[in-house]
């Protein structure tokens, strides 16, 4: 990268989304915006005189609309590309799309808020454009990982007792960036009476839902956007929604999800920290914790408490993974069982699960 930076070029039609984005990008001194364009042609025109590290792009623009670009980038000159998406529903499904297509992450227009959620608004929108940077799309990049600014204490406390054996098995998995693809192959390999699984993926509000309906029209078990109270059944995966966390939970031999608000956890919302120390604490030896492809390390402290419970846990390869910041750092801090390829974890989790 020139200068060391992650050198970026913002593609949106409005110029105040373009103004606020240089604004916050520009404001990360490990980021340098080198350009911005109102449509995909003006884009083209740049990225012939400067190929940027990544591409900021909105779905909605005049004369050629974002997913078609995104297929001419992946075809002609793979860029990492990040959906800039307005917080609609009715846009989600071309968002989920653009991901399909080979876009790396998602990440909301800026909106007029409060402090908090601008701050937490900045902070995110700068880590994931330089999580982008480090896709590997043609070649591998170096991981880069991020120090939390909180743990999972702050939503769930360590537990004091010995947990109650069950016999019943769960399911528990983290994912962030690349992690919208690497969980449907997994998911789609998975039989109808797969143990319950609970999923942590990295991703705004709203999106979670239509991500959920999609991979449940593609699987053989049942995916839902996961809601309070949520009962954890064979054959289905809970995804957590966007900017909650969820907790497993059990009462008697029953496991459930609890959503919770909170601080960002590990800079996240939802923290796979926060889904797999409540793991460790309530299912102890009877869970299963993946951790795929993503950037920093959120989960690799929570996998280390499954671990120490004596959980199975599994992290995904490095050759797999689009970037392989966070199970590099759980494997590091000793709290993997498995280092596998992803089209292995479903057997894996099977096999561990019988």
């Amino acid at each position: 990268m020139r200068n060391g930076k992650v050198r970026v070029l913002i593609v949106d039609d409005s110029a105040l989304v373009r103004q606020t984005l240089s604004q916050i990008l520009s404001s990360d001194p490990e980021i340098e915006v080198i350009g911005t364009a109102s449509d995909p042609y003006v884009a083209a025109e740049k990225i012939s005189e400067q190929i940027p590290d990544v591409i900021t792009l909105d779905i909605e623009m005049p004369r050629m609309d974002g997913l078609t670009f995104l297929r001419k980038i992946m075809t002609q000159h793979p860029i990492p590309v990040v959906i800039c998406s307005s917080l609609a529903e009715e846009g989600a499904l071309s968002t989920i799309k653009a991901l399909e297509l080979g876009a790396v992450e998602i990440i909301t227009k800026p909106r007029v808020g409060s402090k908090q959620f601008l701050e937490e608004s900045c902070a995110m929108l700068c880590e994931t454009v330089k999580g982008a940077a480090e896709a590997r799309l043609s070649g591998p990049r170096p991981s880069h990982c991020v120090e939390p600014k909180l743990n999972a204490d702050a939503i769930l406390a360590r537990a004091t007792g010995a947990m109650l054996k069950t016999t019943e098995k769960v399911v528990v998995i983290g994912a962030s960036t690349g992690g919208t693809e690497a969980l449907r192959a997994l998911l789609e390999t998975l039989p109808p009476d797969a143990p319950g699984i609970v999923i942590v993926q990295h991703m705004p509000e709203l999106f979670t839902k239509t991500f959920a309906n999609r991979l449940d029209s593609l699987c053989r078990i049942s995916v839902k956007e996961a809601e309070q109270n949520d009962t954890v059944l064979r054959g289905r995966a809970l995804i957590a929604p966007g900017n909650h966390h969820v907790l497993l939970k059990r009462s008697g031999a029953r496991y459930y999800v609890e959503i919770k608000d909170g601080p960002l956890v590990a800079r996240h919302r939802p923290s796979v920290d926060v889904l797999f120390r409540s793991a460790a604490r309530y299912a102890g030896s009877n869970a299963i914790g993946a951790i795929l492809t993503g950037m920093g390390d959120d989960g690799a402290s929570g996998m280390l408490e499954m671990k120490q419970a004596k959980a199975i846990t599994i992290a995904q390869d490095e050759a797999t993974s689009i970037v392989f910041g966070m199970p590099n750092e759980a494997i590091k801090r000793g709290a993997v069982d498995f280092v596998l390829p992803l089209q292995e974890i479903a057997g894996s989790i099977l096999a561990h699960a019988d």
